[in-house]
């Protein structure tokens, strides 16, 4: 991985500003490290995930610019993460230049674009093939993080959620709902582990484009992600399958307001196309360097 560094690099998605959105670390050339270096590393680190980069499969991609790449939470590894495959996007862009970038995730290949945008670095990911199904245990949900039901907007209900991982969507009804975030941390992450859960992306409509999102995360050991682009990427494929927004749509997230580390994600929904695009900012967070 010629002109690629095994250090560990420091870069939060999805906003310009390096007091926002969502650290990452990143190590470029993670080749010589088994699991659980990589698993030290990033409970080390305790964002809620880092990346690293190893050789793609044969064939995959662009030479030079088609890599695998693994994350892991504080806890363990997770099958696919959006805030650090842009934060990655973007840090191998400023090293080999913006572009078509390929990487080999556990659930399927990602590819992502560079580009620069009004004088900063903005990656657009492209999820895998989402879905989505009938959410169990809801009551059970609710309870933990105590909700009532009537929390709840009726016209966005309930669903698993998948497009690289899987996540819980509920919608509230209020802001206030969302913005009080106050629930049990065992039983969430237990509920999450029953159901394969990723995150819980809660969500409240401001207007027909542009909802607020959180996400507990108790599962990788965090209580909150501060902008996640998976979560992101499943939830526009809930909308559009639920017929809550057009076939072409781009909808505007607001993340980590109620944290004070606010992000932006940008989620593209294209005719004809069943996959899911995010787009976001990354920038290096200084002095941070290992």
């Amino acid at each position: 991985m010629t002109d690629l560094s095994s250090d560990i690099l420091h870069y939060t998605a999805f906003t310009t500003d390096p007091a926002g959105g969502n650290p990452a670390g990143i190590v470029l050339d993670a080749s010589t490290l088994d699991d659980a270096a990589m698993l030290a590393i990033a409970a080390d680190l305790g964002y809620s995930e880092s990346a690293f980069l190893t050789p793609p499969p044969e064939g995959l991609g662009e030479p030079g610019r088609a890599f695998t790449i693994r994350f892991f939470s504080p806890k363990a590894e997770v099958s696919f993460c959006g805030h650090a495959t842009v934060a990655t996007a973007v840090a191998l862009a400023e090293r080999i230049g913006p572009g078509a970038l390929t990487f080999a995730t556990q659930n399927g290949t990602v590819p992502v674009e560079v580009a620069e945008v009004d004088g900063a670095l903005q990656a657009t990911l492209t999820s895998v093939e989402p879905y989505l199904e009938e959410a169990a245990g809801i009551e059970e949900a609710l309870d933990i993080l105590r909700w009532r039901k009537d929390d709840l907007d009726a016209a966005l209900p309930p669903r698993f959620a998948y497009a690289g991982a899987r996540h819980l969507v509920l919608a509230a009804a209020t802001r206030e709902r969302l913005a009080d975030l106050d629930y049990d941390f065992d039983r969430l992450a237990a509920y999450m582990t029953e159901h394969g859960l990723t995150t819980v992306q809660l969500v409240w409509r401001a207007s027909e484009h542009v909802f607020h999102v959180r996400d507990p995360f108790p599962v990788g050991g965090v209580v909150e992600d501060p902008a996640t682009g998976a979560a992101a990427a499943a939830f526009g494929a809930y909308l559009r399958e639920l017929g809550a927004t057009t076939p072409t749509a781009t909808l505007t997230l607001h993340q980590g307001e109620d944290m004070g580390r606010p992000g932006l994600l940008a989620v593209e929904l294209r005719e004809g196309d069943p996959r899911v695009h995010v787009s976001g900012n990354a920038v290096r967070i200084p002095g941070q360097e290992n």
